[in-house]
């Protein structure tokens, strides 16, 4: 299973097909108002086929689940530290890192080399196989210098994932609601403290 791109015509300030299906995926969490896409197997499941990362009928497990939203949360904390939010020394970005790479580990992915160029592709099927295109996807918007562009809104009750389109990639909030939230609580604080 592997996730392959238009890359010829796009802006560097669109979101690729990949970088996409990365915000789908950690915006499957229960945010404003939106239900949990990957609370049990069933709902996993659902989302998997919406996203066409897996067929109907594809045997998902209540561990499957749990494993996706390890990944997701580890996902969510690289993409808050590409938008300032955690750095180098912050332990969850750490322990985010280690997950990402012991996903790696569990969800090995192969080259594939063509005339038209390469791409990465999990060597799994079913949920493993959806997982991997996850992680080649990440590996994919590195590889194009997007990747530091999926980011996570710095506001904390919404960490909502966005892709900044902003040309010098300085956006740290998913929108301006989000960034005068902060700006209001900045304010009351600094009342508070007069």
């Amino acid at each position: 299973m592997g996730v392959t791109d238009g890359r010829n015509s796009r802006s560097p300030l669109q979101p690729t097909k990949t970088a996409e299906l990365l915000l789908d995926f950690v915006n499957t969490r229960p945010v404003d108002g939106r239900p949990e896409r990957l609370a049990d197997a069933g709902t996993m499941a659902e989302w998997l086929v919406e996203c066409g990362l897996a067929p109907e009928g594809t045997l998902t497990t209540e561990a499957d689940a749990a494993n996706a939203r390890e990944l997701r949360a580890a996902l969510v904390v690289v993409m808050l530290a590409h938008a300032g939010g955690a750095d180098g020394t912050d332990p969850s970005l750490d322990e985010a890192e280690r997950l990402l790479r012991r996903a790696g580990t569990l969800h090995p992915l192969a080259p594939v080399v063509t005339a038209a160029g390469s791409s990465l592709v999990s060597s799994q099927t079913g949920v493993a196989g959806a997982l991997g295109a996850l992680l080649a996807a990440a590996a994919d918007l590195a590889r194009q210098d997007g990747w530091a562009r999926l980011k996570a809104c710095r506001n904390p009750p919404c960490h909502l994932g966005f892709y900044d389109r902003t040309r010098n990639s300085s956006a740290t909030y998913c929108g301006p609601g989000c960034g005068s939230q902060v700006s209001m609580r900045a304010y009351r604080s600094r009342l508070k403290a007069t």
